[in-house]
């Protein structure tokens, strides 16, 4: 969706999002001032201008406290993936294994963030380690079902083909399967690239000494006084989250050329 941007039709909507966005925000805010007093009203929704000012202010704070959050989470996020297709590629090759280990890998997410980042977190005792781990624990499985699922996907007739020219497993692999697998492992991607930092100031909420969440707890214990950096904070979160998903869409389209909504305008948009 956002490699779209490149095409005028999409700029004009997407300026028209924005702007209907910014109305919106100080619209709300605008109301909750005329109902409520100065300090109640900015503490419920100041206005974005003011939240604008609060990120410029503090913008030295929020890229090193950002730096840390998207860092560990960008290394949850590798690993995460890297798990899931290595158990993505054993359960496609044996399906005891993808029988066997299934159950597991479905209940492993029945726990919320929530509950076992405190868990995680008071076991080890070490809020990087703590943050790396809870990006994995949510990286892995859409990676795990997507990239399975386009293994499966694999067409019957260019597998009977490999196998009629004596290809060897490996490059069934490396020629058909993987190739076949990278939209829906892409797919996988996208999901867990948001979650991953979401997960990391999630465990930065239980007590971590730095990153974003350690930044929201701060700004909500000063009040109005600070809720202009609270703000500040929540829109930088959103900002690494969607240009984390950017950033494998770029690459998703630079590596499948192939899929249909690249092929049908040259590959412009995705």
């Amino acid at each position: 969706m956002f490699l779209r941007l490149g095409k005028p039709g999409y700029r004009v909507w997407m300026m028209i999002w924005i702007s209907s966005f910014f109305i919106f925000w100080e619209g709300i805010a605008w109301v909750l001032h005329l109902f409520m007093s100065p300090q109640q009203a900015a503490s419920r929704l100041p206005y974005l201008h003011q939240v604008i000012e609060a990120f410029i202010r503090y913008s030295g704070t929020l890229a090193e406290q950002g730096a840390v959050t998207f860092g560990n989470a960008a290394l949850g996020f590798a690993g995460g993936a890297l798990l899931g297709l290595l158990l993505a590629l054993l359960m496609s090759a044996a399906g005891w294994l993808e029988r066997t280990l299934s159950p597991y890998v479905v209940s492993s997410q029945m726990i919320p963030v929530i509950g076992l980042a405190p868990i995680v977190y008071g076991i080890i005792h070490n809020a990087a380690w703590a943050r790396i781990l809870m990006a994995a624990y949510v990286t892995f499985f859409p990676i795990i079902i997507h990239t399975l699922k386009g293994l499966k996907s694999t067409s019957r007739e260019h597998l009977e083909l490999m196998r009629a020219s004596g290809a060897s497993r490996t490059a069934h692999y490396t020629k058909c399967l993987i190739p076949s697998a990278l939209p829906g492992l892409f797919s996988g991607l996208k999901i867990a690239a948001p979650l991953a930092v979401t997960s990391s100031i999630v465990v930065e909420l239980m007590g971590a000494p730095d990153g974003l969440g350690v930044l929201m707890v701060s700004s909500l214990y000063y009040g109005h006084a600070q809720v202009g950096m609270f703000w500040a904070t929540i829109m930088l979160s959103m900002g690494i989250g969607m240009i984390s998903y950017l950033l494998i869409s770029l690459i998703e389209r630079w590596l499948t050329p192939w899929q249909p909504e690249f092929r049908s305008t040259g590959g412009g948009s995705a």
